[in-house]
């Protein structure tokens, strides 16, 4: 199985939440309405990410024969549930700049929680999930 799309997508995501943290370093309120804007945009990537995990990646995994990838990737789909969820929430919340100026302790907060979340998970999935995928279908 290729899975180059979902390696770029991950540096992608990647490259967002790195320039959206040194956004957010510059000033929360004075930059509320780009990094409202970044977020928007990110999460166009994720959703996509998301979407196609869930309809082509899982199922094909979960489907194959080699039964330790199957179970890898079902774990790997129900962990993503609980983080998708709480990026999505994260994602909606703070899609507008007028919230995010009057509260810039609390984006900051959760910005940091959830988007450290998905950084690691993303990180893992590179190092683990993604060879494990590559090495079953070299076989």
């Amino acid at each position: 199985m290729n899975i180059d799309k979902f390696k770029h997508q991950h540096i992608d995501i990647l490259g967002a939440i790195a320039g959206l943290r040194t956004l957010v370093q510059t000033g929360i309120t004075e930059h509320a309405a780009e990094i409202s804007q970044r977020i928007v945009a990110m999460s166009g990537i994720i959703k996509l990410h998301l979407a196609v995990e869930d309809k082509v990646l899982y199922p094909a995994l979960e489907a194959s024969s080699n039964t330790s990838l199957a179970r890898l990737s079902r774990h790997y789909r129900d962990e993503m549930d609980g983080i998708a969820g709480t990026y999505l929430m994260f994602a909606g919340k703070w899609n507008t700049p007028r919230l995010m100026a009057e509260q810039p302790e609390l984006f900051r907060h959760e910005a940091n929680s959830v988007l450290k979340t998905l950084y690691q998970r993303m990180k893992k999935e590179d190092r683990e999930f993604y060879p494990a995928i590559e090495a079953a279908s070299s076989t």
